[in-house]
């Protein structure tokens, strides 16, 4: 087995950057298409239920604190690794970050099989249609940050502070806050106009 030279790794995370703004790219137009679905769709109500009959203000309002307090630690977690501290505190902001982000996801699932059993499943107009595409899309790329954010733990503990790992978890925390950013759309696009 060969090990690469520090030019060669440069190289190869360089490149891995560049394919990560590329998909960070093609990811923002997904949601944009998506964003501007629900904006055509959310007039057919097709005699269902709309925004106002179904939005929980305290349930909505925890699923945005913990998604934006996951924000703060996984930055917390990138600072405390790129300034070389503590494997032990980078571990524990990257868990802190995985139990807020999985609260969130818990929520985000039980009010939507809430809206379910309620009957205002997506089959019900296009309205809720282009609503369970939106928020689901959203919580399978939060599902996915978890089990990247699991794969960057043990990665830390095997390998702790090298520049491929260190690389990773920049990445994973330009995703996550690119989440974010996502909801703060979905929260003042779906949610909010429903709620005032």
């Amino acid at each position: 087995m060969t090990m690469l030279s520090d030019t060669q790794t440069r190289s190869k995370e360089s490149e891995s950057d560049f394919g990560f703004w590329l998909y960070l790219m093609s990811d923002a137009i997904l949601f944009g298409l998506i964003f501007a679905t629900f904006v055509v769709m959310s007039p057919n109500l097709a005699g269902g239920p709309g925004g106002r009959d179904l939005f929980d203000l305290a349930n909505l309002t925890l699923q945005t604190g913990l998604l934006l307090a996951s924000s703060l630690t996984i930055a917390l977690a990138h600072h405390t690794a790129a300034n070389g501290r503590s494997i032990a505190a980078t571990v524990f902001w990257m868990v802190l970050t995985a139990l807020l982000g999985a609260g969130f996801l818990v929520l985000e699932l039980r009010e939507l099989a809430q809206f379910v059993s309620a009957g205002a499943g997506p089959q019900r107009s296009g309205y809720l249609s282009a609503f369970f595409t939106l928020v689901g899309t959203h919580g399978l790329h939060v599902a996915a940050g978890l089990i990247w954010i699991g794969t960057l733990i043990v990665q830390f503990m095997l390998r702790p502070a090298s520049p491929a790992v260190l690389s990773r978890l920049a990445r994973l925390t330009l995703f996550w806050h690119f989440l974010d950013i996502v909801w703060i759309g979905v929260f003042s696009l779906v949610y909010l106009p429903e709620l005032i």
